[in-house]
């Protein structure tokens, strides 16, 4: 899948990864979604280096709503800190 393939399943991971996880974030909606998208690029990559998928397979989009989400709730923790 390219890397195109990878930022749309990336959008739809960021919202539903802003549904999920309940409380307000700093950065809003925008953000959220590009945290999705950094979620789907690091499932993709996590799921390659473990031998989960082939190079040529892009991650799944349990992975991707998986992983935006501990991205968001690991931006929570930094920016909260951060104040």
């Amino acid at each position: 899948m390219s890397i195109i393939g990878i930022i749309l399943i990336g959008l739809l991971a960021g919202a539903i990864a802003k549904l999920l996880t309940p409380g307000r974030d700093p950065g809003g909606w925008f953000i959220t979604i590009l945290l999705g998208i950094g979620g789907s690029l690091v499932a993709n990559y996590l799921g390659r280096t473990l031998g989960w998928y082939r190079a040529d397979d892009a991650a799944g989009f349990v992975a991707s709503v998986v992983g935006a989400i501990l991205i968001l709730l690991l931006y929570r923790l930094l920016v909260r800190k951060g104040r």
